[in-house]
């Protein structure tokens, strides 16, 4: 019996994906000092699009390389370096898949390493280690400014070769920020209530298909909810959700959380889910209440881990594409196996990613015990993600504490090459 994972699918715009495993976006890291993709991105992109995941959506790329969410982020402002571009989307659509640009600003959630001044709707810290400054709220130019940003990055997407993109709405990035009541306080035509709150996201949706055309897919990533009191909840969601489907996007992907609630890395979420399907799929419980209100192809992401649950949810009609992330460092070619039902499961590894347990483990009442248990997990992945840029095989020999402080020194030694290639002082603003 065929998988319904090597179903195709068709996307409103007349686009196709060959099949119903999508690769979330993960940030690699891997641009040069000047923010450019690399032979790295290359190789790993070429690794996975070989792999046999239908859809590839890359890591966040800036649309302004004032703010970034690390050095190492890629940034595509300019057709100054178009080449490299094209190399890459060459590179991961090698394998006959879709890949996708995924565009982000990432508002307050610029670290002290790039920018001492973010902007952001309003002036709410991101209180993480002391590694972000209070932001400065945006100006109207700032903001019309930021809209045409995100248009300009996809249209030069689309002139690279890149098969689609994906305007990132998630995880506490900018236009997650103008979403959420905790961190939109404006009283303007931005914020207040959730239609003003919404009008910046929809806004770059509308100016992002203006410029690319009917027939470019074009993705949204959005929060199922911030799992914040006061913040963005399911029911705003849903209706975000109807609204971007009436301007016109493709794919809508479901994640969930922000940095200072990591429900997307699987951290607290799985405490709450009541059978092994629910604790897999973080966000499929809002899947058919969004699919009601938004008549658009669905993506959900986060904890994935059983083909049987994958195929489920894919026949049923709750799920049009399987989001995956983690395991496809650990296991580039899992796609294939899954799609031709070689395998019954995949990597689960992060559950054991963690210093210890009770007062040590993931859900410790220390906010650093925490962090480190969390940065320590993106670590991991993260070694994986360099491993396969250099053509070399997954390694699975990890420790949490050293995978911390490796992946701070590696954020500090890219932000000083960064900053001496273009003339910056490390914690200067820009």
């Amino acid at each position: 019996m065929s998988s319904p994972l090597a179903n195709s699918l068709s996307l409103p715009c007349g686009a196709t994906l060959p099949n119903r495993l999508g690769k979330s976006a993960m940030t690699e890291g891997l641009a040069d000092p000047w923010d450019r993709p690399t032979s790295a991105l290359n190789t790993l992109y070429e690794t996975w699009s070989e792999g046999g995941t239908g859809l590839h959506i890359s890591g966040n790329v800036m649309i302004d390389r004032r703010y970034l969410e690390r050095a190492g982020n890629v940034v595509l402002e300019d057709s100054r370096d178009l080449p490299k571009f094209k190399a890459w989307a060459a590179a991961g659509t090698k394998g006959g898949n879709h890949f996708w640009m995924q565009i982000s600003h990432p508002g307050r959630q610029c670290q002290n390493f790039v920018n001492t001044q973010p902007i952001a709707p309003s002036e709410v810290q991101l209180k993480i280690l002391s590694f972000f400054s209070t932001p400065r709220a945006m100006t109207q130019i700032e903001i019309e400014d930021a809209i045409y940003r995100y248009a300009n990055t996809a249209r030069l997407a689309k002139q690279a070769g890149f098969t689609g993109v994906q305007i990132h709405c998630a995880h506490g990035y900018l236009i997650s920020q103008f979403l959420s009541p905790k961190t939109n306080l404006r009283q303007d035509q931005w914020g207040g209530s959730l239609e003003n709150r919404a009008r910046f996201a929809r806004r770059v949706v509308q100016a992002v298909r203006k410029t690319v055309g009917d027939s470019f897919p074009v993705a949204v990533k959005l929060n199922s909810a911030d799992f914040q009191k006061g913040g963005f909840t399911q029911e705003d969601c849903v209706q975000v959700a109807g609204w971007l489907a009436e301007d016109g996007i493709d794919l809508l992907e479901i994640s969930g959380g922000t940095y200072e609630q990591l429900s997307l890395m699987g951290v607290e979420a799985t405490e709450v889910r009541e059978s092994t399907r629910r604790r897999e799929a973080y966000f499929i419980e809002y899947a058919e209440s969004i699919k009601e209100n938004a008549k658009v192809p669905l993506m959900i992401t986060g904890g994935f881990r059983s083909r049987e649950v994958m195929e489920r949810a894919v026949e049923s009609g709750e799920v049009d594409v399987v989001g995956l992330a983690r395991p496809l460092c650990s296991e580039p070619g899992v796609s294939q196996k899954l799609i031709e039902q070689k395998v019954d499961s995949i990597d689960d590894f992060e559950h054991q990613l963690k210093i210890g347990t009770g007062f040590w483990g993931n859900n410790s009442p220390i906010p650093l015990i925490k962090t480190m248990n969390t940065v320590g997990q993106v670590s991991y992945y993260y070694k994986q993600i360099i491993r396969l840029s250099k053509g070399l095989k997954p390694d699975k020999d990890f420790n949490v504490c050293k995978g911390f402080f490796r992946h701070l020194y590696t954020d500090i030694q890219n932000n000083l090459a960064r900053n001496k290639a273009q003339g910056k002082k490390l914690f200067s603003s820009n």
